[in-house]
């Protein structure tokens, strides 16, 4: 019903929503380098998480550009000195249409990337050198066996 607020207008429980500047700059902290280094190791390297990391900070900045330029070029349609004709309607649809793919990406992305984040940690340098292993200790020399006694 119009103007009710229904299960989709709910704010569930989920993670909090991320711009591609928040993943930077947690993929920055967790790997402790700037992000154009860590792209140019991530080239000479074979596939893992940085990569896939960086993969989905891509994807999500993509979108955000992306949600820019529809949103922008709605506006422009719906200009209020503009007026809309039957060949305007369809821009209209297709340009809301965009946008809303942009978005959906985007929050697809944002989910992903956070939750992987959310899900590793750096692990601190040591602050002092791991003991150093004790060599191991020889086994007891094995007794030469002696001769069985008759009856």
């Amino acid at each position: 019903m119009p103007g009710r607020p229904g299960p989709a207008d709910r704010e569930s429980p989920r993670l909090p929503h991320l711009t591609s500047t928040d993943i930077a700059g947690r993929i920055e902290d967790l790997y402790g380098a700037p992000l154009a280094d860590l792209e140019a190791h991530a080239q000479d390297q074979p596939p893992g998480m940085l990569s896939a990391l960086l993969g989905m900070h891509e994807g999500l900045a993509l979108a955000e550009r992306s949600i820019d330029v529809h949103r922008d070029h709605l506006a422009r349609l719906l200009h209020p000195e503009r007026q809309i004709g039957p060949h305007e309607v369809s821009h209209l649809l297709d340009g809301a249409r965009r946008l809303a793919e942009a978005v959906a990406v985007r929050d697809v992305h944002a989910k992903s990337a956070a939750a992987v984040l959310q899900s590793l940690a750096r692990v601190p340098a040591p602050t002092h050198a791991p003991p150093a292993c004790a060599p191991p200790v020889p086994a007891p020399p094995v007794a030469a066996p002696s001769p069985a006694h008759s009856r």
